[in-house]
C-alpha cells in the first residue's frame, strides 16, 4: 500500500466558514471539464495546457472567492504530487524497462513464440485471462500492462487483431487480477481507508469481479469469431523472420521477465521490482545480444568480452529507446520504444493533473462533491450507486486513482454506518468505481499510463475495455437487488436491501 503523508479532508473536518458551497465547488470543476473538452474537440490540444488553465482557474477561485492563501493552495499542489509520486517514478522506470526488454529480445521473443501458439479466434479471451492471472500473481495492473500487455499488442498486430481490442482485453484482465490480489496497493488502500479487514475485502469483491470478467471474456470470444481466417498466408512467418533477423531469439532472453515476476511474487514493492527488471534487461542485452539487435546467438557468445561499445549501447537504449530496422515496417513500429526520454510527454500530463487534484482537495471541493453525492441518496441501492459515482468522479477530478479510493472511502464511512451496513460494502464499491475506471479517463494517471505504454489512445481502447464498465455496473446491480449486501453483525441476505431501506425511512 502506498504510504500517505497526509489524509485528504473529509466534509466534517472542514471549517464551516471555509467550506465551499456546492455551487462554489462546481465552478472550478465545470471550468476544468470545459477547458479539457473544448481544448480537445475544438482546438485539438493535448491535455497539458487545458490542465494548466484549470490550475489557474482553481487558484483564482480558491484565493479570491473562497479566501485561501496562496501558501495553502501551494500546499495542496504539494500534497497532490506526493500522493502521485509513486506513479510518477513507476512511469519513469517502466519506460526504461520496456526499452531494455526490447533491446534484450524479451518482448520480441514473447511476440515470436506467441504467434506460434495463439490464433486470432482465441487471442482476445486468452489475453484477458492470462493478464488476469499475471496481475493476480504480481498484484499490479500497471506492471502487467507494461510487460505482458506490450507483448500482447505485438502478437495481436501479427494476428490481424486491432490494437484497441487487444488493449481492452489486456486491461480487463489486468484490473481483474489487480482488484482481487492481496498484493495490490489499491486493494490494500481500499481496505485501510474504509476500516475493512484486507481478506474480508478481497472475498467480498470476488463474486462481482468474477461475473464482470466472465461477461467480458464472452464478449472477447464473440469478437474473436470475426477474425477466423483473417491472417494472410505467410504473414506470421514474415513477422517471425523479421524478428529473428534482428534479435537472438533464445530462452535466455526471458530471464528479465522471469526474474521480475519472481520478485513480485515474493512480495517486493512495484518500484524496486521494476527497476531490477530494467537493470537485468540491460545486462541481458549486453550478454545475449552482444549489442543492439545482433541477429545470431551461440553458446560461446556468453563468454564474449563485454566491450565499452556494447555496454554504452545497452544504456543508451534504456535512456533513449529503440528504433530497430528489421526490413518490415510493422515489426519496426511494434518494437520501437521511447526509453526514459520518451516518458516526458506522459509526465507532463500527470504532474499538472496531480497538482490540480491536490488544489481541489485542499480547497474542500472534492470533499463537498463526495459528501453531496452521499447525502443525495435515501436507499441502499442509491448509496451503492452514489459511492460508485463518487469514486469515478474523483478519477475525473483528481486524476489519481488513489484519490478516487481515499476521498469517498473516508467521506462516506459515516453514511454506511447510518444505514447499518458493514464497511466491506463501501470498500467493494470504491474499488469498483475507482480502481477499475481510472484507465477510462484520458488525463488520469492510469489512463495516461495505459495509453502510452500500450500505444493506443484512451478513447480508442475504452469501448473494448469491457471490465471497466461491467465491474461498477455489477456492483450497482448488487446494491439494487440487495444481493450480498451485508448489514453490521449480520450475514449477507437477498432481502437486506429492503430492510435497510425501511430502516432509513424509519430514521
Amino acid at each position: 500500500m502506498p504510504a500517505l503523508s497526509f489524509e485528504p479532508l473529509t466534509f466534517e473536518e472542514i471549517d464551516p466558514d471555509e467550506r465551499p458551497t456546492l455551487v462554489q465547488a462546481f465552478v472550478p470543476l465545470v471550468g476544468m471539464l470545459l477547458f479539457l473538452g473544448v481544448g480537445k474537440l475544438v482546438f485539438g490540444l493535448d491535455p497539458q495546457l487545458p490542465l494548466l488553465w484549470s490550475i489557474a482557474l482553481t487558484g483564482v477561485v480558491g484565493h479570491y472567492w473562497l479566501g485561501f492563501s496562496w501558501e495553502r493552495l501551494y500546499e495542496g499542489v504539494v500534497d497532490g504530487l506526493v500522493m502521485g509520486m509513486q506513479a510518477i517514478l513507476i512511469i519513469f522506470v517502466i519506460y526504461m524497462l520496456i526499452a531494455t526488454w526490447m533491446g534484450a529480445g524479451t518482448i520480441p521473443g514473447l511476440i515470436y513464440y506467441g504467434l506460434d501458439v495463439l490464433s486470432p479466434r482465441v487471442f482476445l479471451p486468452a489475453a484477458a485471462l492470462l493478464a488476469a492471472l499475471v496481475a493476480f500473481a504480481v498484484g499490479s495492473s500497471w506492471t502487467t500492462a507494461g510487460t505482458l500487455g506490450v507483448a500482447f499488442i505485438g502478437i495481436g498486430a501479427g494476428l490481424g487483431v486491432p490494437a484497441p481490442m487487444t488493449a481492452g482485453a489486456v486491461l480487463s484482465g489486468a484490473y481483474t487480477g489487480d482488484k482481487i490480489s492481496p498484493l495490490s496497493d489499491t486493494t490494500n488502500l481500499a481496505a485501510a481507508v474504509t476500516n475493512t479487514d484486507l481478506m474480508t475485502h478481497v472475498r467480498t469483491m470476488r463474486v462481482g469481479t468474477t461475473i464482470a470478467l466472465g461477461v467480458s471474456v464472452l464478449g472477447y470470444a464473440a469478437l474473436g469469431l470475426g477474425f477466423a481466417g483473417a491472417v494472410p498466408a505467410g504473414r506470421v512467418d514474415a513477422i517471425q523472420s523479421a524478428i529473428a533477423g534482428a534479435y537472438a531469439i533464445h530462452p535466455l532472453v526471458f530471464l528479465p521477465l522471469l526474474f521480475t515476476f519472481a520478485l513480485a511474487l515474493r512480495g517486493y514493492p512495484a518500484l524496486p521490482t521494476l527497476a531490477a527488471g530494467a537493470l537485468l534487461g540491460g545486462i541481458t542485452q549486453i550478454l545475449v545480444q552482444g549489442g543492439p539487435f545482433v541477429g545470431t546467438w551461440t553458446l560461446a557468445s556468453l563468454g564474449q568480452t563485454v566491450t565499452a561499445a556494447s555496454f554504452t549501447a545497452a544504456w543508451e537504449v534504456a535512456q533513449s529507446g529503440t528504433s530497430p530496422e528489421t526490413g518490415m515496417k510493422l515489426v519496426d513500429d511494434l518494437l520501437a520504444s521511447g526509453g526514459l526520454v520518451g516518458s516526458a510527454w506522459t509526465i507532463t500530463i500527470v504532474i499538472p493533473a496531480l497538482a490540480l487534484g491536490g488544489m481541489l482537495e485542499r480547497t474542500g471541493v472534492l470533499a463537498v462533491v463526495a459528501h453531496s453525492i452521499g447525502r443525495a441518496v435515501s436507499s441502499v441501492a442509491g448509496l451503492t450507486a452514489g459511492t460508485v459515482a463518487a469514486a469515478f468522479s474523483m478519477n475525473v477530478l483528481s486524476a489519481e486513482q488513489y484519490m478516487s479510493i481515499v476521498v469517498p472511502g473516508m467521506s462516506l464511512r459515516g453514511i454506511y454506518d447510518d444505514f447499518d451496513l458493514e464497511s466491506r460494502n463501501l470498500s467493494r464499491a470504491v474499488e469498483a468505481g475507482g480502481t477499475t475506471t481510472s484507465a477510462l479517463v484520458p488525463w488520469n494517471s492510469g489512463g495516461v499510463y495505459m495509453a502510452t505504454v500500450l500505444g493506443v489512445p484512451t478513447l480508442a481502447y475504452a469501448p473494448y475495455y469491457f471490465f471497466g464498465f461491467l465491474s461498477p455496473l455489477v456492483v450497482v446491480l448488487m446494491g439494487l437487488v440487495g444481493w450480498r449486501i451485508t448489514a453490521q453483525d449480520e450475514e449477507s441476505t437477498p432481502g437486506l436491501a429492503a430492510a435497510a431501506r425501511s430502516l432509513a425511512d424509519d430514521d
